[in-house]
């Protein structure tokens, strides 16, 4: 299970306490701010908990839908446009507007711990969105997974989700293109 300082402090009463608990390896420090009862935790798991107001997105969020096999070497989060600099190299943070930051997430378990992430509705529209950012040969591979779940898609997620853009029809255009 993972705590946050304030929970931890609460467990353990005293800093002292748990200065020795880390000692026994009662307890692992993950990042600061951030413990564990285990000493191997998910790194996605623990920037969601280290933030609790962010939603995985992009390489992370594709990586865990099983649409890539390229494990990401940063954990990809997007926060609100008047979030705070996330001041941490392990993290790739991404601003996005208050009216389209929820629009796609949901809440699942991943290692007993709630993590907001994108749906693969919404991953899919950001995907088309910033293909001319992204390696060739890594948007293709996450196309032609795509391509393989297309029918347990929602369309009319997709639809709504495109909406939220001023090129939305450009995008619905190259998302049929690409995908369907």
């Amino acid at each position: 299970m993972l705590y946050t300082g304030k929970e931890i402090l609460k467990k353990y009463g005293t800093r002292y306490n748990l200065a020795k608990a880390l000692v026994k390896k009662e307890v692992f420090k993950i990042k600061r701010g951030i413990y564990s009862d285990k000493d191997l935790v998910n790194p996605v798991v623990a920037v969601a908990k280290k933030y609790p107001n962010s939603i995985i997105t992009m390489d992370s969020a594709f990586y865990y839908y099983d649409l890539t096999d390229v494990i990401p070497n940063k954990t990809y989060i997007a926060t609100s446009r008047n979030s705070n600099i996330i001041k941490d190299n392990k993290v790739d943070q991404t601003w996005v507007p208050k009216e389209k930051l929820n629009a796609g997430k949901e809440e699942i378990i991943i290692d007993g711990e709630k993590v907001k992430i994108y749906n693969k509705e919404r991953l899919l529209v950001e995907l088309i969105r910033k293909r001319n950012q992204i390696p060739f040969d890594y948007y293709k591979e996450i196309i032609l997974n795509y391509r393989k779940i297309v029918d347990d898609l929602d369309m009319y997620k997709i639809e709504e989700y495109l909406s939220l853009y001023k090129n939305g029809t450009n995008l619905a255009n190259a998302l049929m293109r690409e995908v369907f």
